[in-house]
């Protein structure tokens, strides 16, 4: 029984040591996963802009059967495209349309969809690891914080507060901004990949 205290206090202590070493990875990822969500969300809003500014009122399904009429000027009517991803996708579909090639159609669906999911895949690794790494962030300096506070070392203990709870606010902030992105982007591309879907058969 004594050997196994004495083993379970060494583990405990190895542990301790682990999670004290990890305290500056963390709040440094902390840092990270805001600055990834800020420029997630300069993103969108550089894609709110050409939705509801440059391509306000814009018809995605006449816009790529205009294309498809007129291939010369297929560039033209990408740059006119709600989206960025809808744009790469509007030229294959035009030109698939035109030709009566339903396969190149597919594949540019399939194209459009791929790059869809990796654009939506970095919020949604920020709706989780946001707020995980706030989690860490504030359980790893309690336990100092506790030592202090227990050796009467209130500077220390307020110290250590002060980063658990900075951790926990940017964790909470990173993962719902990145959950409402996830959200808004999702509807977005949902609904140009279903007018691509009616272009691409010619219906309106």
């Amino acid at each position: 029984m004594i050997e196994l205290a004495t083993l379970g206090d060494g583990l405990g202590d190895a542990l301790a040591q682990i999670a004290t070493a990890l305290r500056v990875p963390v709040l440094l990822a902390a840092v990270v996963v805001l600055v990834a969500c800020a420029f997630e969300l300069g993103r969108y809003g550089t894609e709110l802009w050409r939705r509801r500014v440059r391509a306000r009122s814009v018809d995605l399904i006449a816009l790529t059967g205009q294309a498809a009429a007129d291939p010369e000027n297929v560039a033209l009517y990408a740059y006119r495209a709600p989206g960025a991803f809808s744009a790469a996708a509007l030229p294959a579909l035009a030109s698939a349309r035109a030709n009566g090639r339903p396969e190149e159609a597919e594949e540019a669906l399939a194209a459009y969809e791929l790059a869809v999911q990796r654009r939506l895949d970095r919020t949604r690794i920020l709706v989780r690891a946001g707020p995980a790494i706030g989690l860490m962030g504030t359980l790893i300096p309690l336990a100092p914080g506790l030592e202090a506070l227990g050796s009467g070392d209130v500077a220390m203990l307020a110290d250590d507060l002060r980063d658990a709870f900075a951790a926990t606010v940017i964790g909470l902030l990173v993962g719902t901004v990145a959950f409402a992105l996830t959200l808004s982007r999702t509807r977005m591309y949902t609904e140009d990949l279903a007018a691509l879907e009616r272009a691409a058969r010619g219906r309106r």
